[in-house]
């Protein structure tokens, strides 16, 4: 059968499972937009600027497992690399779609609107090249379809954004509409011989230990790990970027992996494993809250997207999804023994609010408490970020936080997006103020789409992790502007409750009240605490970020 081009892509889109895409109109995405429009089953979002659909398109992946976001050629595009910078730094599958001028108008070099004033059609696919999997420029009539079949292919497989840039005309042009099989095999003999040395190692250890992260994520592959633990008795912790991947009332889950700055305990039971096994780990500054934690000898298993190493020797080819559903349908893998009186994990023990001003310390434990179960909690970057990964998550929680990538403004529209996706859990937002500020707009379509998350906002005077890391804390550069958020959110609109916290004793309060008031309102809760005041774990940590 025959079908327009830009049918075709979103036919892709709705084969995916993505049936909201985010972005923003513009003279030259028109036509695509209205191939999104009229594609049953697919809506159309639009953001309040490219950058906060970009975002929004991530925390959307995160949840739904593929994104997509579209804009206007150049000046949509730029605003919105941020975003998509990001996912490809965290490993998160999101398309980018440009609405590009008629190929006539390329081909000649005529000087239209969104360019420079010496014409390159191509200036941003190039910038795009260098944050994206694959880019493809469908400007030849020849290769449109193979080409954005291609793009797709590496999409799939790798699970990291990528790049279409679309002109005006080529959305009407007639392709077939057949989907190729994307075919994910590994070399057989590299994954054969991969997955006996796990084998071996596992199987002559006596206390192994499973270090899950962020990758397993990405490819969708929660219940095949959770499977590995439960079937052959593997203990298992995770870092900051895997949190919520095992369930953490789990009796083979350790507790979070916070390495030379975790509390006695945790350091104890993990001095007792001979052998660690990474389950797609990334050990960057923030994710090992500042190199605190640190692989030894008894790391010898890594599996990553791709490859495999093993007691020194690497595999390639071996792509993370034939590893780890080998390693669960072993017949040779032996089960350890159950765990010992495991100790569960806590998280934070329970305190006792005071109407003391209140220090974040007293945050964390009262918001652990709050939380339900199948939340989707969103956690900025910042000081709130080591902090929170801390709290003990309920069964069936989503935990989404940009550790590696970092960029403040991000959990705002990112919670949007990922409300988007799954409408049946609830949200839980908690960000600064300094980072609110970059992207509050997006509350705007929370109330528009009958989103209503609980939003935690830290108002402490600036940017509190900077003044940590900076040379003088009292740096003009670290102030912001102060707002009063209460009337901010008046413009944005109409079914909201407003909290102002400036003890514990008002923050427990806030949360009791907000577990009845969320289901008609959006909640925002605005914690007032001291511009240098930063939880316990953040000064254990703030040393080794600063290196």
């Amino acid at each position: 059968m025959q079908i327009k081009v830009s049918d075709y892509i979103a036919r892709r889109l709705l084969n995916l499972g993505i049936d909201h895409v985010f972005g923003l109109p513009g003279d030259f995405n028109f036509n695509i937009l209205d191939s999104v429009i009229q594609a049953p089953g697919l809506t159309w979002v639009n953001c309040t600027n490219e950058l906060n659909a970009a975002y929004a398109a991530d925390g959307y992946a995160r949840i739904n497992g593929y994104g997509a976001v579209v804009t206007t050629f150049g000046v949509g595009e730029l605003s919105a690399i941020n975003g998509i910078a990001g996912a490809y730094a965290e490993n998160l599958p999101v398309i980018k779609i440009a609405g590009v001028p008629k190929t006539q108008a390329i081909k000649s070099g005529a000087l239209l609107h969104h360019n420079f004033s010496n014409p390159d059609y191509f200036a941003f696919e190039k910038v795009y090249s260098n944050v994206t999997a694959a880019t493809a420029y469908l400007d030849n009539e020849n290769t449109i379809k193979s080409e954005i079949d291609r793009v797709f292919d590496i999409f799939i497989k790798e699970k990291k954004p990528v790049y279409i840039a679309l002109p005006v005309d080529v959305c009407n042009f007639i392709v077939d509409d057949t989907i190729p099989e994307t075919i994910i095999k590994s070399d057989p003999v590299n994954l054969k011989n991969a997955a006996d040395k796990i084998t071996e190692l596992i199987n002559n250890s006596k206390n192994p230990l499973i270090i899950t992260d962020y990758l397993m994520k990405r490819f969708r592959l929660q219940n095949e790990v959770r499977s590995i633990v439960e079937k052959f008795n593997i203990k298992i912790t995770s870092m900051i970027m895997g949190k919520g991947l095992i369930e953490e009332d789990d009796r083979h889950f350790i507790g979070m992996n916070f390495g030379e700055v975790a509390e006695d305990d945790y350091k104890e039971v993990y001095q007792d494993f001979d052998l660690i096994i990474g389950f797609g780990t990334l050990f960057s500054d923030l994710n090992t809250l500042g190199f605190a934690v640190k692989p030894d000898e008894r790391f010898k298993v890594e599996i990553q997207t791709d490859y495999v190493i093993a007691d020194g020797e690497r595999f390639e080819n071996v792509y993370i999804i034939d590893i780890i559903n080998t390693l669960l349908n072993s017949n040779s893998l032996q089960s350890k023994n159950p765990p010992a009186s495991n100790i569960p994990y806590i998280g934070y023990k329970p305190s006792v609010p005071s109407d003391k001003p209140i220090v974040l310390d007293e945050v964390f434990p009262l918001l652990q408490d709050f939380l339900e179960e199948n939340d989707t909690v969103i956690i900025e970057t910042g000081i709130i970020s080591f902090a929170s990964s801390k709290m003990k998550l309920k069964k069936g929680s989503n935990y989404l936080s940009q550790t590696l990538w970092g960029s403040i403004g991000w959990a705002t529209p990112a919670a949007f997006g990922a409300s988007v996706a799954d409408k049946s859990k609830r949200t839980v937002l908690f960000t600064g103020e300094g980072s609110h500020q970059l992207t509050v707009q997006e509350l705007s379509n929370m109330f528009k789409y009958d989103i209503k998350p609980v939003i935690l906002v830290l108002n402490n005077s600036g940017y509190t992790i900077e003044r940590y890391l900076s040379n003088d804390p009292n740096d003009v550069f670290n102030d912001i502007t102060n707002w009063n958020y209460k009337k901010a959110l008046e413009l944005f609109g109409k079914h909201y409750k407003y909290h102002s916290v400036k003890t514990s004793n008002d923050l427990n309060r806030a949360l009791n009240a907000a577990k009845e008031e969320q289901k008609d309102n959006l909640v925002y809760i605005e914690i007032f605490a001291d511009k240098m005041d930063i939880p316990e774990i953040m000064k254990k940590s703030v040393a080794g970020v600063k290196k």
